[in-house]
């Protein structure tokens, strides 16, 4: 029987790289059995749902960066600061500009589960920047290991140009061999000065970090499925915009028309329902987090 005793034990002794890929393996396996990932795998995605994720994880890599940037110089974060080789917001506006169009700010949604997930990012950024650790761990390089098998599929699925854009979250210039960065970035996590007690709530934000991932897609099923009623795309309300999304502190924190390009994207799509889009969307971006941390 396993006693606290040895669970303290064997946090002193492991890396807190392992210890993070243990304790997030659960919610991995769960990703990993369900059928969307084998229906991913066909490259059976919506275009509208890849938008709306899109949508949602600039307002999460905004949050995170935002903190990231506060927290640099910072020995609870500085040895893992690496806004070159990973930050992704930049990436991210380069994507919602090319789907939505120039006015691109005045369009994007941001359901409540997304602001609660960016003020959770605010709250440990300003005042536990000694977790931080966890979020950025559990995203880049989860987008960089599990992301880059389905930047192809997405690309081919979608029909996006073979020179890129519209995939530039999943495309990391400053990073020439990602097995190699991978075993940088684990190295200074695990060099991070932290007690046995900071080291176990680093853990439990990292599985925080699923759920809130997952309550994220939970509300943008929810978005989609009204929007999908009678069979008309998703149209986000005006007040699900964005909206005052960089509040800290707290736990539970009319599109224009699209361009030519998009739109003829969108009705190239594989006719299928809107539950079953939704289910490989969200699929899409629950395995980019769960396939890239069983493979970190």
């Amino acid at each position: 029987m396993e006693t606290s005793q040895t669970r303290s034990s064997e946090s002193t002794s492991k890396d807190l790289s392992e210890l993070l890929k243990e304790a997030t393996k659960e919610v991995h396996e769960q990703a990993e059995n369900t059928p969307f990932m084998k229906n991913f795998q066909k490259g059976q995605v919506s275009l509208q749902e890849f938008k709306l994720v899109t949508a949602s994880l600039y307002y999460i890599y905004s949050a995170l960066e935002e903190e990231i940037e506060r927290n640099k110089d910072n020995p609870v974060y500085a040895p893992v600061y690496f806004p070159a080789e990973l930050h992704r917001k930049a990436a991210l506006e380069k994507d919602l500009e090319y789907f939505y169009g120039s006015n691109w700010r005045e369009q994007i949604p941001c359901p409540e589960a997304t602001q609660k997930y960016v003020e959770r990012l605010h709250y440990v950024g300003q005042k536990h920047p000694e977790l931080l650790v966890a979020h950025a761990y559990t995203r880049y390089l989860g987008d960089l290991s599990g992301g880059q098998v389905l930047k192809k599929i997405a690309q081919k699925a979608l029909q996006l140009p073979s020179t890129g854009e519209g995939l530039a979250f999943f495309t990391f210039d400053g990073v020439s061999n990602a097995t190699k960065f991978k075993q940088l970035y684990r190295s200074r996590m695990n060099a991070l000065e932290m007690d046995l007690a900071t080291k176990e709530r680093v853990l439990e934000e990292a599985k925080k970090a699923f759920l809130l991932n997952i309550q994220v897609f939970k509300a943008l099923q929810e978005l989609v499925s009204k929007g999908q009623e009678n069979g008309h795309p998703v149209q986000p309300k005006a007040e699900l915009r964005a909206r005052n999304v960089n509040k800290p502190y707290e736990h539970g924190p009319a599109p224009g028309k699209e361009s030519e390009r998009t739109n003829r994207r969108h009705t190239d799509m594989m006719p299928i329902t809107p539950l079953v889009r939704w289910i490989l969307a969200l699929g899409f971006l629950a395995t980019t987090v769960a396939v890239g941390l069983f493979a970190m």
